[in-house]
């Protein structure tokens, strides 16, 4: 048993997995401590990855070396990509997955990685140094201390976790586990400000138990994609080493009503959230359904997808119906659905309330203000969600290793990266309920988009050492690829013999001369795929290229206005990141600041004006007299 290492990453759920993974890639000798090792990279909720701009978080942390899109790849029971209909800055996708197998993966990839160490114990305190400035390492539960050069904490739910089920309170982190006791207590007392959030989850059912003729089905799609960028990954993709292919399992629609409302409704005077039980927020956009009934009084049904938890099981998750209410309310309302009239439930939805540390006391590298080389990533941040909290993990798991390695910090812009976006509200904004990320929230969704995050960012990670080259050849190719089918397009005309044909098809006006496939392309309802089919020429041109490279061509074209205002847009931006501050100085000289000026730019510690300019309560004059300070 050794008992030092470089990095000390404590819980293994997403974002610790993550962080695991990333700092031991890089080159980091890494202990990993779980309170249970059967548990490693569970899915305590609902068993799916990705979404609204969850499924392009993910395609980030794959392309910055991650595992999460792999996982989910090879995991997964079903695949769709939300809002084809859309514009392509809104396409997201998400995998159904299989709950047991994503955790044995996930463990079986962190088996395989070198530099990682496990260890199955609870982190009772954090070894601080004499002087309280750093972090040395932790003392576990049976009294074993590990010593290291940075911890990053990524606890999630089991910081003094409780349960709640109606009147019943139980102390744990997640259903039939214990919660972690005495790292809030030190970090408060060392000065770290925290709070309380909750968090819920809907009953499981048995599956037997459900008539699905009364269900709406939910199939996947018929053109499968995935989140991985790597070849191979996918169980519904044909390929040498995949020979095989898995019929995708479908999902179910249903809806509450409301004869399952009133039932509900019985049970509020023993609801722990509606009784004051519960002190902290919950999730604003995933809220329970006594909530649901209440907030929306108005409304007759709510939708319910009843979702599979896996391809040997029979356990069905039932999204839409989260809930604390006492368990025998639940299973009377729930019988009431349709479908649902004979359903037996294997476990009770339930509440849990657990501490979080509001994030504007970190840097934008998730290392603490008060203690160095202490990190925080996932839901001690106050995120919700495997995919928010994955991806903290991963860069606080980079971002340990570089400071470890006295190297520059890493940090994703709001134009590089959801990622950034993310980081940068939770750093800047804080946040006082559960964070979830939105594509609303980036300005800057157009740029950041799911099918170009390798072009954005498998470079950057490439050059710090955690992308590895055989990534970097694939987005070197892709690259080259589309471009040649955007000079082709631009360079080469079409036989109006050909195309109007084509044209009539999507009730486009006809052409009487050659007119560039550019801009036949960019005419409403105009594909690459569809004049592929009426022009031999671009058939030959795109009949070896993956389709994500030539839709990728396709709409860098399609959008190309709009993308280089956003490009111009976000320059403007970079230009204020390049404009650093110093973090230690002192705003209370600064007379002109106005006292709330003074005081979150003091508690803040912006490293540059752009990162100012983002802060709650600074405005734009506050940024003119930085500016000016700084004799500009």
């Amino acid at each position: 048993m050794e008992n030092v290492y470089d990095i000390i990453v404590v819980g293994a759920g997403h974002a610790g997995c993550e962080a695991a993974a990333a700092a031991a890639n890089m080159g980091s000798k890494v202990l990993l401590i779980t309170m249970n090792m059967n548990t490693i990279a569970q899915m305590s909720c609902n068993p799916a990855m990705g979404g609204i701009a969850k499924g392009q978080i993910v395609r980030e942390i794959d392309a910055l070396g991650g595992y999460s899109g792999i996982v989910s790849d090879k995991s997964a029971i079903q695949f769709r990509m939300l809002n084809r209909s859309k514009g392509p800055a809104m396409w997201s996708p998400r995998t159904q997955n299989d709950r047991m197998m994503f955790a044995a993966l996930w463990r079986e990839m962190l088996e395989q990685t070198p530099n990682v160490d496990f260890w199955q114990d609870m982190v009772r305190e954090l070894v601080i140094s004499k002087d309280g400035k750093k972090v040395e390492g932790v003392v576990t539960g049976m009294g074993v201390t590990f010593k290291a050069k940075a911890v990053v904490l990524t606890n999630g739910t089991f910081l003094n976790g409780i349960i709640h089920i109606g009147e019943k309170q139980l102390g744990g982190g997640r259903s039939g586990e214990k919660s972690s006791k005495g790292i809030t207590e030190q970090l408060v007392q060392m000065g770290f400000e925290s709070g309380r959030m909750k968090t819920g989850t809907p009953p499981r059912v048995d599956g037997r138990s459900l008539d699905y003729t009364k269900l709406e089905i939910q199939e996947g799609d018929e053109l499968i994609d995935k989140f991985s960028y790597l070849p191979d990954t996918s169980p519904f993709i044909k390929s040498e080493k995949n020979p095989v292919i898995k019929k995708q399992k479908p999902c179910y629609v249903t809806y509450t009503n409301t004869v399952v409302h009133d039932i509900l409704r019985t049970g509020f005077e023993k609801s722990p959230m509606f009784q004051g039980r519960i002190q902290g927020l919950g999730p604003r956009y995933c809220p329970s359904i006594e909530d649901k009934i209440t907030r929306f009084s108005e409304r007759e049904r709510h939708q319910l997808f009843i979702e599979p938890e896996g391809w040997n099981t029979v356990e069905i998750y039932v999204n839409g119906f989260s809930t604390s209410l006492p368990e025998d309310v639940q299973h009377k309302a729930m019988r009431l659905i349709p479908g649902f009239e004979k359903a037996k439930m294997f476990r009770p939805g339930y509440a849990i309330e657990y501490d979080y540390f509001p994030p504007t006391q970190l840097k934008l590298t998730l290392e603490t203000r008060l203690v160095d080389n202490l990190y925080f990533a996932g839901q001690i941040n106050g995120t919700t969600g495997y995919e928010e909290a994955a991806c903290q993990g991963l860069m606080a798991g980079m971002n340990a290793h570089l400071k470890v390695q006295d190297k520059e910090p890493f940090i994703l812009n709001r134009y590089e990266a959801y990622i950034g976006v993310l980081i940068d509200d939770l750093v800047n904004k804080g946040t006082d309920e559960p964070y979830r990320m939105f594509t609303s929230r980036a300005e800057y969704r157009l740029l950041l988009r799911q099918d170009n995050a390798d072009v954005r960012l498998t470079a950057l990670s490439h050059k710090l050492g955690l992308a590895s080259g055989d990534r970097l050849n694939l987005v070197t190719n892709k690259i080259n690829q589309y471009n040649e089918v955007v000079r082709f397009f631009k360079n080469t005309s079409a036989e109006p013999n050909n195309i109007n044909n084509y044209l009539t098809t999507i009730d486009s006006a006809p052409v009487n001369q050659k007119l560039r496939y550019y801009n036949i392309l960019t005419r409403p309802n105009s594909s690459i795929e569809g004049i592929s089919n009426y022009a031999s020429d671009v058939k030959e041109l795109i009949s070896n290229l993956d389709k994500e490279t030539y839709e990728q061509a396709e709409i860098l074209m399609k959008y190309e206005g709009y993308i280089e205002r956003e490009h111009e847009n976000a320059l403007k931006l970079k230009r204020l990141e390049d404009l650093k501050l110093d973090v230690n100085f002192d705003y209370t000289s600064i007379a002109s600041l106005g006292l709330e000026a003074k005081e979150k730019l003091k508690k803040i510690k912006p490293s540059s004006i752009g990162q100012a300019s983002r802060i709650s309560g600074i405005n734009p004059a506050d940024i003119s007299i930085l500016l000016i300070h700084m004799g500009r």
